[in-house]
């Protein structure tokens, strides 16, 4: 139910002329706070194998170095952006900040499995209240609208590509230090954030304090928990014999998910103090970016995925040079997201701009499904690299600034948890999906053609064999795991299209006087 206005709402934060003033240092410190929970998401997987040998930890425990944090982020990311509305986003980012360095130097300083893990779930849970903080002081600090297209470019360029230059920080740190470098490297980021945090910015909480809305706040988290569980639960059940899919604890979870998110939305409709107000969801626009945000982080995750295990195992790339080979992927991503989309989407519709995005990452994944076992960097990874960094960096930038456009100033930190729950839930699902999908295809492909290797005379050739049947499956589960991605991306063009409306944004166009902040 979007409204529109015929002059600007007055800011309700009576610090904004002071922020708006020192507006692109304080676009600083939210740079490296966003950029370190973004790095987070990648630049412990490539240490994972270091970690795991230093630890002695199994191959079924790796998995929840990863859960663990996307449990912990993903669930509490609506709870921590309302408790940032009415108590401050100042001290909820400062807070969040010392929470997520403190936990990374204690997991650097890990001696077990659960000394890690345990880290990890508690940087999960300060992320959930730095991120929403982070994107709530964005939103208001930058008002004038060909500033804060600059401004969400930026932004939106750390967001797409800090998960691939995390990648590369990943490979470096843990090639030429340790793999808990890629832990303690947080408090590097976290000091000057801090300093700038205390220093720039001003405390501002809700003049109107209402009730937390408790039965809103355990339900989503206890839906977007058993959401993320679900999906992550997939891979761990799955056998050779039996889908994960069809587990009794991964259905026990997925239909809980569903029964709380139905809940959630019933209770939120009648509370008269909502944690999730649902005149957020209501505006077409915002409610397309939402989706843009979940669907792309969907398919981006499999291309990281799939892409690390391919670059180091069939191409014999180290860690480095696999980091340095995503660079071209960042490199798109800021260059359009930074420097063209500011200028363009004064002019273009969304409803044109995100969709076109959509379907450069379908073209992107589609041309990846051309690798093969013996393959080529340059001729079948690189250009899908740079296509799919034009199309994130097309309508990441655009989706994050029209999914907080228009909102209430009390419902700034809400709104921008919603958008970071649609990231961290869809690259969740996404991780999960397509990599059932193409562990899936690896096992019915080398079962199609096992058979083959019993013609094999020699014990050296029958090794020999087997080696190149497993590469070979490999190389098929990506690629069918690669057209289910650009399926999504597909999907989401033809969604987005429907979903956003025609014209741009007045914001967008807008230069100069007071912002157009228009209620919802």
């Amino acid at each position: 139910m979007s409204a529109t206005a015929t002059a600007p709402l007055v800011s309700a934060d009576p610090h904004a002329e002071h922020h708006h003033s020192r507006r692109w240092i304080i676009l600083v410190v939210l740079a490296l706070s966003q950029l370190m929970v973004i790095l987070d998401s990648t630049v412990v997987n490539i240490a994972l194998p270091t970690a795991q040998k230093a630890l002695a930890f199994s191959d079924n425990d790796r998995q929840w170095i990863i859960t663990g944090y996307t449990l912990a982020f993903g669930s509490l990311l609506l709870f921590a952006g309302r408790l940032a509305d009415l108590f401050g986003r100042k001290w909820a980012l400062i807070i969040g900040l010392i929470g997520f360095a403190g936990a990374s130097a204690l997991g650097g300083a890990a001696t077990s499995f659960t000394m890690l893990v345990s880290a990890r779930v508690v940087q999960g849970a300060f992320g959930a209240i730095l991120a929403p903080a982070v994107l709530a002081i964005l939103t208001t600090t930058f008002r004038d609208g060909r500033e804060r297209a600059r401004a969400f470019g930026i932004f939106g360029a750390i967001g797409g590509g800090g998960a691939a230059l995390g990648l590369l920080l990943g490979g470096v740190l843990t090639q030429y230090f340790s793999w808990r470098a890629t832990m303690y490297v947080n408090v590097f980021f976290a000091i000057p954030a801090l300093i700038g945090a205390f220093v720039l910015l001003r405390h501002s909480a809700s003049s109107n304090r209402p009730r937390l809305d408790l039965p809103g706040a355990l339900t989503i988290t206890a839906g977007l928990f058993a959401l993320v569980y679900g999906f992550s639960h997939v891979e761990t059940a799955a056998t050779a014999t039996h889908s994960g899919w069809t587990d009794p604890v991964t259905l026990g979870f997925l239909i809980a998910a569903g029964i709380l998110l139905v809940t959630f939305v019933v209770i939120e409709a009648r509370s008269r103090h909502a944690l999730l107000p649902l005149r957020i969801l209501g505006d077409r626009n915002r409610g397309g970016g939402l989706i843009a945000m979940f669907l792309a982080t969907t398919g981006t995750f499999g291309v990281f995925l799939f892409m690390t295990y391919y670059l180091q195992s069939n191409l014999g790339y180290s860690a480095v040079k696999t980091g340095v080979a995503f660079l071209p992927l960042p490199g798109a991503l800021i260059l359009t997201a930074a420097i063209i989309m500011p200028r363009l989407q004064r002019r273009v519709s969304p409803k044109i701009l995100i969709p076109s995005g959509m379907l450069l990452g379908a073209v992107a994944l589609a041309l990846l499904t051309r690798i093969g076992v013996v393959g080529h960097y340059a001729a079948d990874v690189l250009p899908s690299l740079i296509i799919l960094g034009l199309g994130m960096g097309t309508l990441f930038a655009i989706a994050m600034s029209i999914s907080t456009l228009r909102v209430r100033p009390e419902d700034a930190g809400v709104a921008s948890a919603t958008v970071n729950t649609m990231q961290q839930v869809g690259g969740s699902i996404g991780t999960a999906l397509l990599n059932t999908i193409a562990t899936s295809s690896i096992t019915a492909y080398i079962a199609a053609h096992v058979a083959s290797l019993k013609h094999v005379t020699s014990a050296a050739a029958g090794q020999q064999a087997k080696l190149a049947l497993e590469a070979t499956a490999s190389v098929h589960g990506y690629t069918i795991a690669f057209w289910v991605g650009a399926a999504i991306f597909a999907g989401g063009a033809v969604v987005t299209f429907i979903t956003l409306r025609r014209g741009v944004p007045e914001e967008f166009v807008h230069s100069s006087g007071e912002p157009a902040m228009i209620g919802a």
